[in-house]
């Protein structure tokens, strides 16, 4: 019974991972060791040392990050950590697509939890 509980899943996972979004298939590991060398000095803790309400906390993000919104869109985090914006420095030139993918993912997977 459980090897037939074990193919079931694994089939499921297989057909259901291509459609995954890219929070699914970053590494959150990563993402960890990118924050930490890149975002913590500002962000530690999912707080913001520079402009105290704009945290990277659930409702700081839906109400600030033009695009998150209700729906959470990692894109949008993608989009602050490439180009930046006011006190934000713009990370799309020192970190790769991987990097900031990671990131992202490690960013909205932590506040999820609430950091």
């Amino acid at each position: 019974m459980k090897a037939f509980i074990a193919a079931v899943l694994a089939v499921f996972i297989g057909v259901l991972a291509p459609f995954g979004g890219s929070a699914i298939a970053a590494d959150l590991a990563a993402g960890a060791q990118v924050f930490a060398s890149n975002c913590a000095a500002c962000h530690i803790g999912g707080n913001n040392a520079v402009m105290a309400q704009k945290t990277l906390k659930v409702d700081a993000l839906e109400q600030y990050l033009d695009g998150y919104g209700a729906e959470h869109d990692i894109n949008a985090i993608v989009k602050q950590v490439t180009y930046g914006k006011n006190a934000m420095a713009a990370f799309g030139s020192r970190l790769s697509e991987d990097e900031i993918a990671n990131v992202a993912a490690y960013v909205q997977d932590q506040s999820d939890k609430g950091w």
